[in-house]
């Protein structure tokens, strides 16, 4: 076996092992590093942005530069592209990422499963991880290897633009749901043919940010960072999520870019995460031009790679300003030895060098296959969550006429929400879907007429087009109806990046279309279509039904005629609270104890008006019989919490039985209660089910003042039932000594 280089009578040979697919990868890593020009390495660290060059520059990065990565290029530009990096001096090939944030929703006739904060509302693991896994099939299929995908900021502040991509506002729920999508994601294997590459962002605290202003600084404690933010990222690095992302924002005045406390010492060498950090879009360039701490590229670039970042998203200037950093001695070539080395390594694992190297490998037959609609359906129903249905008003009967209102009826524009082919990677709001998808008022109509019941439908007002108001002529179409199903929300324009927004009421003239339909003493049942949670008292308390389905994706209107009629039971728990008025954001279920007052003074209550956890069914559980396996035991043990309940409705139905735990008293503040556990159990009508669910006590642990992670003895309440609510739970007291 020869070293790097071997002279043998005046003829050079070069050790070329890392082709030889039967080595490890770290192996065949180190190998191909050792061959590799300085020029070659801070290629790989390159991610160009392909619509945000043109052709010849493109083809300029891969062949001159030795670009690593590219984004958002798709088909036939991507396949010319790897030729390309595959015909350079050591056929390094391209990682081609694309933000498939829920289903590979930029290629127009793809799978769109509903939004992550709708499909969160499932609280269905498995589920979330099957849609990773249809997801990285079409991604696989279209010859892409990288999804930027999932979010695991912690969606409190309901005001922030990109609240939609969160998994709701509790860690623990998020953590799970995180894991399993990251699970479905990279499958068993990453050379799997149906396997991408996963990434956890934004890391971290992102959303959090000082008045929900995207990408603004977050003024947060390192102790906070690891109490509520760090677990959801730790659970990522402990199921293998392959790259984690650099958030946009400071923390307490520190770019995350230039954050080595956050990047290296905790991410790297305290969590042990060996994959591979990518900053988002120009985070380095933005530390010069937006958030001040860098006065030219050079100095930024340093900040970038000391801190910790191994590939750098859209800022091209990176390249020639880290070779003269190098060059001129000013950043060690260890460092970038460091980052390439974990981006061959991903590389190597995923199969880039061997069987995946080009598309084909994964048949396009698997895009939007009738296997891949299955399971949309299927998370779409149980993401939908029932909030009111008073007298009985769904599901409907006994009708021979529905009028369907208002401006989302027939949107899949804003039943998609954001990250479509709508929207990225450039705004394309006139595209035209070349594929099967169920609007609203398409799901309502095609059952009903079925049922023989008559549809009539007028959109009533636009949401943003302020001349596109016509409430006489809704009005007039609900004449002769039995009831009426009023599809109202937001929209695309009010989701999203650079989409954060003060008021949270019902935007444009829909709340004066709900008041003039309420004023016909008809059944009013309101559909919301929406990214995030509204403020909406006045729908709760006078419609008679309300149904949140989030962004649906592309069987949001099937789905939810399936529960309108009584096909399927509604199961979905909210995750993620609604706000009585806009004033009150933050409102979240898991807050702090100590605040002075019991409420705002002019607000009637503190409570949300929707809770965590909180959803209706067609019917109804009783809770009893709450036991502890232990009533006391040290930190060191595990107890089972079991729990009878007893569905006393006339249907069958699947409850959502969760578990939360009050640190009584504690060295420092903690949340009031905070989500430990849940199951999905299905319970027919007239049963009695024993749920049970195990807790590690360890899993008590608190951050001390000093940073340290400690379960404190002494009493811990253990509460169980429907949602998050104090009413709504039973509770027994452990004591751990």
């Amino acid at each position: 076996m020869f070293d790097k280089k071997t002279i043998i009578k005046g003829v050079s040979f070069m050790n070329y092992t890392y082709k030889n697919a039967l080595l490890p990868p770290m192996e065949r890593t180190l190998n191909l590093l050792s061959l590799m020009t300085l020029e070659e390495k801070v290629g790989q660290m390159m991610q160009i942005s392909y619509n945000m060059v043109n052709v010849t520059e493109a083809e300029q990065w891969v062949k001159n530069k030795f670009a690593g990565s590219f984004l958002h290029a798709l088909g036939d530009n991507a396949d010319r592209l790897q030729e390309l990096a595959l015909s350079t001096r050591l056929g390094i090939p391209l990682m081609f990422g694309i933000d498939a944030i829920h289903g590979h929703a930029l290629l127009n006739g793809a799978t769109v499963f509903p939004s992550q904060l709708a499909m969160s509302c499932s609280f269905n693991p498995s589920l979330v991880e099957s849609a990773g896994r249809v997801t990285a099939r079409e991604v696989s299929a279209d010859g892409l290897h990288w999804t930027f995908s999932p979010l695991l900021c912690i969606g409190r502040d309901t005001r922030w633009g990109r609240i939609n991509e969160t998994f709701g506002e509790d860690p623990y729920l998020i953590g799970l749901l995180a894991s399993a999508i990251i699970k479905g994601y990279q499958g068993k294997n990453l050379s799997d043919p149906g396997s991408i590459l996963a990434c956890a962002k934004h890391y971290i605290a992102y959303g959090e940010s000082t008045g929900a202003k995207d990408a603004y600084d977050t003024e947060v404690t390192l102790r906070k960072v690891r109490e509520v933010f760090l677990p959801p990222f730790k659970k990522a690095v402990e199921v293998g999520c392959a790259t984690f992302m650099t958030g946009y924002q400071s923390i307490d005045g520190t770019p995350m870019t230039a954050n080595k406390k956050m990047l290296k010492d905790i991410l790297k060498d305290e969590l042990g995460f060996d994959g591979f950090v990518v900053t988002d879009w120009n985070n380095t360039g933005s530390l010069v031009d937006k958030q001040k701490v860098s006065p030219d590229i050079s100095d930024a670039s340093k900040k970038a790679i000391e801190s910790g970042n191994d590939m750098i998203m859209n800022t091209n200037d990176f390249y020639g300003a880290t070779l003269k950093l190098v060059q001129e001695g000013k950043v060690s070539e260890t460092l970038i030895d460091d980052a390439v080395k974990r981006i061959l390594n991903i590389k190597f694992k995923m199969g880039l060098f061997d069987a995946k190297k080009r598309r084909g490998y994964i048949s396009t037959d698997v895009i939007a296959s009738k296997e891949h609609q299955e399971i949309n359906l299927e998370l779409t129903r149980e993401s939908i969550v029932l909030l009111e249905n008073k007298n009985n008003t769904l599901p409907l009967n006994n009708i021979k006429k529905i009028a369907v209102i208002g401006p989302n009826a027939d949107s899949i524009q804003a039943q998609f929400g954001d990250w479509t082919f709508f929207s990225h990677p450039d705004p394309n709001p006139e595209a035209v879907p070349n594929f099967e998808y169920y609007t609203m008022l398409r799901g309502i109509r095609e059952l009903a007429e079925s049922k023989n019941i008559e549809v009539t439908y007028h959109k009533g007002c636009d949401i943003m087009d302020k001349e596109d108001i016509d409430i006489e002529g809704a009005v007039k179409a609900c004449e002769d109806a039995d009831v009426i199903i009023a599809v109202v929300g937001d929209c695309l324009a009010m989701n999203g990046e650079f989409k954060d927004r003060a008021t949270l009421d019902m935007p444009g003239s829909q709340q004066e279309l709900l008041e003039q339909l309420k004023k016909l003493n008809k059944p009013l049942a309101v559909v919301l279509v929406n990214g995030k949670p509204l403020s909406i008292p006045w729908i709760a308390q006078n419609a008679d039904a309300v149904v949140e389905t989030f962004n649906s994706g592309t069987l949001g209107g099937k789905a939810l005629a399936d529960i309108l009629f009584g096909e399927f039971n509604p199961c979905g728990k909210l995750s993620i609270s609604f706000p009585y008025h806009s004033g009150q954001t933050p409102v979240y279920y898991n807050h702090l104890p100590g605040w002075h007052s019991p409420k705002y003074a002019d607000l009637s209550t503190a409570e949300p008006l929707y809770s965590f956890g909180y959803g209706l069914s067609y019917t109804s559980y009783k809770y009893s019989n709450l036991t502890l396996s232990k009533t006391s035991c040290s930190s060191k043990d595990t107890i089972t919490v079991s729990v009878d309940v007893t569905n006393i409705g006339k249907c069958d139905g699947t409850e959502i039985v969760q578990l939360y735990v009050n640190d009584v008293i504690s060295s420092v503040m903690t949340p009031v209660k905070e989500l430990k556990g849940f199951e999905k159990v299905q319970i027919n009508a007239g049963e009695t089910k024993n749920v049970s669910i195990t807790l590690s006590v360890s899993d008590f642990s608190i951050v001390d003042a000093d940073e340290k992670y400690v379960v404190e003895p002494g009493d811990f309440e253990i509460m169980v039932g429907p949602d998050s609510r104090d009413a709504s739970l039973l509770k027994e007291v452990l004591t751990v000594f």
